[in-house]
This record gives structure tokens, sequence and C-alpha cells, in this order.
């Protein structure tokens, strides 16, 4: 089936690709930079220290208001080496490839409770709301030690924080009201910790403050809240736009692959920022020092040069290298925690319903184009209820 356009990056970086892997942009504070979109130029940037990450440096793509203060203690994601090494070492021990595995029965039973719920309330739902966005709220909370009560909350405030018609007020307001029940966790955590990452962290023997347990904490939230439910709701929307490969996705033989395959075709992140430190040429481009770079990263990931037919969905093909994760000492610390995710409640959910089928026209879809990071606001799905 031919690409529909509700999957495709933003209409300006299909302009551009075909045409040069770096395009000189206008920044909405006035500024003026770069946009890269070609996959190899991309992982080149990402690999250059030459590049910082630190937000204090660089303009916003999605906002003319410029923030110039550094980064909090414990959000190294927008930090360079070696302070992000620092704080990404303490965590990496945490999200292992193996103990991400091994929380695959734990997640097994959270998603079989959603089905079964969903069954029962059925046939029809809002599959953003009852399956996508709680499995990974869920598993995200019970890694950190958050109570389960909490979970809607959470989302609730996480998806203030990244509405781009949400005003700088509302903003603040939720990113404290976050912090400040996480600091308040630390704390009691102090006293009695328990079997989750943040306890760990609080007894590892790094004497870490709060501040810096409390930021942690936020950032890893933010990011299981957030973006895996997105891949599992626009996920879904695409599988159904593409039913003759459901089976791949359900075959414990290519379910990895075309995981892969679905995390290269889905635009959910826009991109990821760096700036020049000094004066840089790359493809026959000067970057100069201080000008800021947005890497495309559903730009990459339709790389013609990189991946044959690029907008085709095809969980047949060979995905390894999307960039879907980012590249280099910046890589999604959670890669492996949202692949379990996907492996286990994508099967899952088709083996329950496999007649499993919009409710609405596609173009009825709501989309998250209002939003830094992209999905669907919902998505109502229908099915048969089985006999018996």
């Amino acid at each position: 089936m031919a690409n529909s356009g509700l999957f495709e990056p933003p209409g300006e970086i299909l302009a551009l690709r075909g045409k040069r892997p770096i395009a000189r942009v206008a920044y909405p504070d006035g500024s003026h930079g770069w946009v890269v979109i070609s996959h190899a130029t991309v992982r080149t940037v990402l690999t250059d220290p030459r590049f910082s990450a630190r937000k204090e440096l660089r303009s916003n793509p999605f906002t003319s208001v410029r923030d110039t203060t550094p980064a909090m203690p414990g959000m190294f994601v927008h930090m360079d080496p070696p302070d992000h090494t620092h704080y990404r070492r303490l965590l990496t021990a945490q999200f292992t490839v193996r103990r991400m595995r091994q929380l695959t029965t734990r997640i097994t039973r959270i998603t079989d409770e959603h089905l079964d719920r969903m069954e029962a309330e059925g046939p029809k739902t809002d599959l953003v709301r009852s399956y996508s966005a709680p499995i990974p709220t869920t598993v995200i909370c019970e890694l950190l030690g958050v109570p389960i009560d909490y979970r809607e909350w959470f989302q609730e405030l996480t998806a203030k924080m990244i509405r781009q018609d949400a005003t700088p007020q509302e903003k603040r307001q939720a990113m404290v009201s976050i912090t400040e029940y996480l600091g308040g966790l630390v704390q009691r955590m102090r006293v009695e910790p328990t079997n989750d990452v943040l306890s760990d962290l609080v007894t590892s023997g790094a004497e870490l403050s709060d501040e810096e347990l409390t930021n942690m904490g936020f950032m890893l939230l933010g990011a299981g809240l957030d973006t895996t439910a997105n891949i599992l709701g626009l996920g879904t929307f695409a599988l159904l736009q593409h039913p003759e490969q459901i089976p791949l996705m359900t075959d414990p033989e290519t379910v990895d692959n075309a995981v892969e395959e679905l995390l290269r075709y889905l635009p959910i992140i826009p991109g990821t920022m760096r700036v020049a430190l000094e004066d840089v040429e790359i493809e026959g481009v000067r970057i100069s020092a201080g000008e800021s770079v947005m890497l495309s990263l559903p730009g990459g990931n339709r790389d013609p040069e990189r991946f044959p037919d690029p907008d085709t969905l095809d969980l047949a093909r060979p995905a390894n290298g999307h960039l879907a994760f980012s590249h280099g000492v910046h890589q999604c610390l959670g890669q492996q925690l949202a692949r379990v995710e996907m492996r286990v409640a994508f099967p899952a959910l088709f083996r329950r319903f496999p007649n499993l089928a919009l409710a609405v026209p596609p173009e009825e879809v709501p989309l998250r184009s209002d939003m830094v990071i992209y999905g669907v606001h919902e998505l109502p799905v229908t099915w048969t209820a089985r006999r018996g």
C-alpha cells in the first residue's frame, strides 16, 4: 500500500531530500543555522566532538524563546563529556540488554492485563487510552518506584510540557509539579530504598544529591512515558494501514526485524539539536562556530541512499542502522526497554484481536501534529468479539 502521507517526515524535509545533505535554515529566534537530512551526515555530526549538545548554546527549532540556562545537575541529555559520561555511566547498568530482557515476563503480564480489560469493555475502544499509553507508563513507573496511582497524572503533565500550544507558564508548572513529587520520592528512598532504578542510584555509592537524583528521574520518566507510548499508538495505526504485513509482526521468527523497520518508518522524534563549538566543514559546507544544527532523524531514516524505497513500510526489510534512537554517545539509553515493549505489545495485540480495525476513516484519526513528539491523540479501533 502506498504511503498515506500520515507517516511522512515534515514536508520541508521531504522537499530537501536528494538535493543536498545540509541546508541553510532560519530558526524562530531569528538566528540562522542548518538542518541535516542525510543518514550518513547525521551520523557524522552525532559522533563529532566539535558539536555540542548543550542547550544553552543553541537555538530551539520550536520556539523563539532561547533557553540560555545550563542543564540542571543530572540532566545529562543536555551535557557533553565528561559530565555526560559521568551520569550516563551510572545508569548504563540499569538498562542493559540482559536486564531489559529479564523484564519481558513482567511486561507480558502488564500487556495481558490491558488486553483483558479491552476485551471486557469492547468491542470498541480508544487504543491510546486503553493500551498504548498505559503499558509503557506502568513499566517506567515500576522501574522508577513511582506508585501506579500517579500514572495518569504523570501522563497529563508530560503531555502538557511538550504541547506546542501550551504557554511557558503551563509548561513550567507541569515541570515543577513532577519535580516536586520526584524530589519527595527520592527523600523517601533514602530512608527506605526499594527494588527500583532510583533506589539503586541512591544506594550506589555515587553520592548523588537529591537534585541530581530528582532530575535524572524526571528525565527517565518523561522519556519512558511518552516516546514509547507514541510508537505503540502510531505503529498500530501504520500496521492497520498495511494488514498484509501484520503476520511478520506476530511471527516470533520475524518480529525483531519488523520492530526495527517500524522504528525506521515512524517519524516520532523530529530530530536532535547540536551547536558547532568551532568552525567545521562537512560535505563541503562551512558551519561556523556558534551555529545551531538540526539533525533530522526522520530525514535520515528516509534517506534513499541508505534505505531503498524509504517511504514504503516493509517489515521484511533489513532496517539495521536506523536513527530512531539517535546515534553516538547520546543514543537513547532506554532503547532496549522500548524494543522489549514493542516486541511484546504489538504481537500480543494482533494475536488477541486478529480482526482489529480502525473504527473511523484514517483521515479522521487525530494526529499529534501539535506536539514535539509525533503520534496520535486517539486511535479509535474495533474488533469482532470472540464467541463463547
